[in-house]
């Protein structure tokens, strides 16, 4: 039969990647972004001669994105160039220790009682182990396949895999079982950001995310992360996938509980046998949103949005040669990280977060060799002008960018004599870029035992419709959106074959 039309909305990582799939499996795709460039929040902005990324800063699980192009052409390595980095992260604790994460996992341990005292890497390495296993159990069936409730009866059944996964235990509570040093359960605590979560909500699961990091490596690529957008994108065109910016969609077409295109703000309609939406779930599902009889609302709101982030963007006079492309600055206690958390749900921003760090040493990245380019994170609450943080309030992000350049120079860097330009991204202006609800960076955080399974499926219960995305299995960040993408296109291929 005829290959079905796959009309893509949303240009972001997971968008492009089941473009890619679709298209080599002969698929017409056509996809649709409303910025007016592909990449989402894979974005760069250049100021005064700098260049800085606005989104990931790190890939890890490098098999996902080698087996994406191995699927789909030519091999990654011949149109992209990743770097391993010798040191994945320096952590300073609020005692002036300084851990350097070493890239390869055996030195791992060595670096850990060297910096920390003896018996601190024996602790983390007992807890990678319990992560190893964590990993063996869920990253085939869980992580690489489409959720559905058949898995979880499987897992519940091996008593085994039950025991590891631990859904009743937090990350936090996981951890405690092995690490007594309080630095180390400060470095575990950080893990749960990645999905923009709350360790102490967070499920066990999570143990993962330091595993595959510290098993499979951190890397960077040169020139910044939006390359690997650009790669994609232009394997998309490679393979014939229509590319169109500037279309936002603002209503996807069903009829007899089928899909049959979109439409789009300048009334035109695409039409389509398949859509993939990569946008957040909210978009498609929630009130107003781009479905309007949509059959997931009650499972939506059962979900917790992502915490959001607030930027520094600091094109700094000066080198600092040597230090690591990642650091992060804790705050002084967990007592003090927990406030943080809480401040995610409250209406005022934390007054002492902890602060990420990036800090390539790139050439492609600055304007001359007395400079560089720091991106600097802080978790901060989302976008929520009626019940929450308004980031658009007269004065709040600038009174907001000082405190956080005082509270860096209390923990050892002070670079506000070195500002050549200095520009500030708030959940808010996140949101306006990318249509992310609120500015939530990952979608749907993972707080709660059964958070991954109340996601959104990749597979909607409109015949056609399919997410991808942060907020849709299997979640956010630049592997899993991407392996979101490969479920999909797994999916589509198998509608297909029935029909």
């Amino acid at each position: 039969m005829t290959d079905p039309r796959v009309v893509v909305v949303g240009g972001g990582l997971g968008g492009l990647a089941a473009a890619a799939r679709l298209a080599a499996t002969g698929s017409p795709v056509t996809l649709l972004e409303q910025a007016d460039r592909v990449g989402g929040k894979l974005g760069t902005v250049e100021l005064g001669g700098f260049r800085f990324d606005t989104g990931p800063s790190l890939v890890t699980m490098p098999a996902v994105f080698e087996r994406l192009f191995a699927d789909t052409g030519a091999p990654l390595h011949d149109v992209l160039d990743l770097r391993r980095l010798d040191v994945a992260a320096r952590y300073r604790f609020d005692d002036g220790v300084e851990l350097d994460l070493p890239g390869e996992r055996p030195e791992i341990a060595p670096a850990m009682d060297a910096a920390l005292g003896d018996g601190a890497g024996a602790q983390w390495e007992a807890f990678l182990r319990h992560a190893e296993r964590v990993w063996d159990v869920t990253h085939e069936h869980f992580l690489e396949s489409p959720v559905s409730p058949g898995g979880l009866a499987r897992l519940s059944l091996r008593v085994r895999d039950l025991f590891a996964v631990a859904p009743w235990r937090s990350l936090r509570g996981a951890g405690a079982r092995h690490l007594r040093d309080p630095r180390l359960g400060l470095l575990l605590d950080r893990y749960a950001t990645y999905s923009g979560s709350d360790p102490r909500r967070a499920p066990a699961a999570l143990a993962v995310v330091p595993y595959v990091e510290q098993q499979f490596g951190s890397w960077y690529v040169p020139g910044g992360l939006r390359r690997l957008a650009e790669v994609v994108a232009d394997r998309c065109r490679a393979l014939g996938v229509t590319l169109r910016t500037g279309e936002r969609v603002t209503s996807i077409d069903t009829a007899g509980g089928r899909v049959r295109g979109v439409r789009l703000g300048s009334g035109e309609g695409v039409p389509a046998d398949v859509v993939v939406a990569n946008a957040d779930a909210a978009t498609v599902y929630g009130p107003g949103g781009l479905l309007p009889h949509p059959p997931s609302a009650r499972r939506l709101a059962r979900t917790t949005p992502s915490s959001s982030g607030f930027v520094l963007l600091l094109g700094l006079d000066g080198r600092d040669p040597g230090t690591p492309h990642h650091r992060v600055l804790f705050p002084p206690s967990r007592a003090a990280y927990d406030a943080e958390f809480d401040a995610y749900r409250g209406a005022e921003p934390p007054t002492a977060p902890a602060v990420y760090v990036h800090a390539p040493d790139d050439p492609a990245l600055r304007p001359d060799d007395d400079s560089e380019a720091w991106f600097v994170l802080v978790t901060a609450p989302r976008h929520d002008p009626g019940g929450g943080v308004d980031w658009d309030a007269p004065g709040l992000a600038e009174r907001y960018a000082e405190r956080i350049l005082a509270l860096m120079a209390e923990r050892g860097v002070d670079v506000r004599h070195r500002i050549r330009h200095c520009a500030v991204r708030t959940p808010a202006d996140l949101e306006r870029e990318t249509l992310s609800p609120g500015g939530s960076i990952y979608g749907t955080s993972s707080d709660g035992a059964l958070a991954a399974f109340l996601r959104p499926a990749n597979r909607s219960p409109v015949d056609g419709l399919y997410l991808v995305g942060g907020s849709a299995h299997p979640g956010g960040g630049l592997p899993l959106v991407t392996l979101s993408a490969e479920i999909t296109a797994r999916l589509v291929r198998e509608r297909n074959s029935r029909l």
